[in-house]
């Protein structure tokens, strides 16, 4: 097919699909997919791993546990417990291989302890690296704690190295 040139926005009611065609056997191969809840502006770079920031479903954990890669994945993870709580992230292993991750693959996971009652302070596992943001002072975006009640919302960023590596650092 040839090139087309648009002058206006392109719209679809059900959304887009980049596609390739294997030269050899024919078969069609969906390599990318923009559907009706995602969001791309100010594209200025190639490989980007863009996550959904609408986040249609959450995981919570309202006890001390080690968060499943399945729960990571969501980008939102919710708390209500009355009593302190620490969420261990899974292994870079597992939650490289949950997210499809290779060396460059950023996403954000956002720790909601609005209605919580006590502290929730998160801690990485094997294969999962504290930036040296992470290593700074309680008053700094390095907290990885969250405090329960109005203020108790934080964004951590997990940046991967490789497929089965991450740094984690808190940012907002």
């Amino acid at each position: 097919m040839a090139n087309t040139t648009f002058n206006g926005p392109v719209r679809s009611q059900n959304g887009f699909q980049t596609v390739s065609i294997d030269a050899n056997t024919g078969a069609v191969t969906t390599t990318a997919t923009l559907g009706v809840t995602t969001s791309v502006t100010n594209l200025t770079t190639t490989n980007l791993v863009f996550t959904d920031q609408n986040h249609p479903s959450t995981a919570a954990i309202n006890a001390t546990a080690t968060a499943t890669a399945a729960q990571v994945a969501t980008g939102y993870i919710t708390s209500t417990s009355a009593a302190a709580t620490t969420i261990t992230l899974p292994t870079g292993t597992l939650l490289g291989a949950a997210l499809g991750a290779t060396a460059g693959t950023v996403m954000d996971l956002f720790i909601d302890n609005t209605a919580g009652a006590s502290t929730v302070t998160i801690a990485v596992a094997t294969n999962g690296i504290l930036s040296t943001a992470a290593a700074d002072s309680a008053t700094s975006f390095g907290d990885l704690t969250v405090a329960a009640g109005a203020t108790g919302l934080a964004r951590f960023t997990i940046m991967f190295s490789s497929a089965t590596a991450y740094v984690f650092t808190r940012t907002a």
